[in-house]
């Protein structure tokens, strides 16, 4: 899937600057992720992974329900809103994708940390700030996001407290780093082992994040056992090469398929891949 074509309507600076642009190619990128395969475990276009509750055109249909939402975030960004109207606006997205997938929680990870990656964008669009999405997030809503309680009811929640970890809040506190030290070089790098090959290129950095991100969506299905699973697996692939061999997807299939077997899916590696893929854009 080639999104850039559409993505020339308008010069680019233009682009960037419009929230309406921003928030499509935030569903654009949650589209991107989807139609990557073989992820370990996760949903594709090809197959619903370890997930028996959704599948690819429920996750087609989640994107598109958050598309104004995220041009909301957008906007709010640009009259520079703080860190209460945005988690209003997520309620009220979280609300709207439950209320089309029929309560379940396809993008619940992706309308927080792409929310607030779109909210720095439509910010950069009014002032001066030529460093990451992610460092403006921790400079204008780090102390807030940080400082906020958190949710006892999602996963996330329960696998910080359990396993002392800081989640989403504290990767998005911190600027990104796993996005920005993790994703984006994972990418870069993918590209130069599969040349002209987008997809190998996502998978190779779906794969340098489940090695490095204490994933809470593995930790509460598999717990520390699974998590360890998941990066040995992972591990083992970009050991081997990565998406530079010949066979890479025989191998990364073989792994998609281990993951299956033991209910195992790295949901926050997949919404760290499409915020990855969102600021590639959105910082060109």
């Amino acid at each position: 899937m080639t999104l850039p074509l559409l993505a020339e309507r308008r010069p680019a600076a233009a682009r960037h600057c419009d929230p309406v642009w921003i928030g499509w190619y935030a569903t654009q990128a949650l589209i991107l992720e989807l139609e990557t395969w073989p992820k370990p475990g996760l949903v594709s276009h090809i197959d619903n992974g370890a997930h028996a509750d959704m599948d690819a055109e429920l996750l087609r249909l989640s994107a598109r329900t958050l598309e104004p939402y995220f041009i909301a975030l957008a906007e709010a960004g640009a009259m520079d809103a703080d860190m209460d109207r945005l988690r209003q606006i997520g309620v009220e997205a979280e609300k709207a994708m439950r209320d089309a997938t029929g309560g379940v929680n396809t993008h619940r990870g992706a309308i927080f940390g792409l929310g607030l990656l779109a909210a720095a964008a439509g910010l950069r669009a009014t002032c001066d700030w030529q460093a990451p999405l992610g460092a403006l997030i921790a400079v204008r809503w780090g102390q807030d996001i940080i400082t906020k309680a958190p949710e006892h009811d999602s996963h996330g929640s329960v696998v910080a407290r359990r396993y002392h970890l800081g989640g989403a809040r504290a990767e998005a506190a911190a600027g990104m780093p796993s996005v920005y030290d993790i994703a984006r070089p994972a990418l870069v790098e993918g590209r130069r082992l599969a040349a002209g090959d987008e997809e190998a290129a996502r998978v190779h950095a779906c794969m340098a994040l489940i090695v490095a991100v204490g994933d809470s969506n593995l930790l509460y299905r598999g717990g520390l056992e699974g998590l360890n699973f998941a990066r040995d697996k992972a591990r083992a692939f970009l050991a081997d090469g990565g998406v530079g061999r010949a066979n890479w997807r025989w191998d990364a299939k073989a792994i998609h398929e281990a993951f299956v077997m033991r209910h195992l899916s790295p949901g926050g590696c997949a919404d760290l891949l499409a915020m990855a893929l969102f600021t590639e854009v959105l910082e060109l």
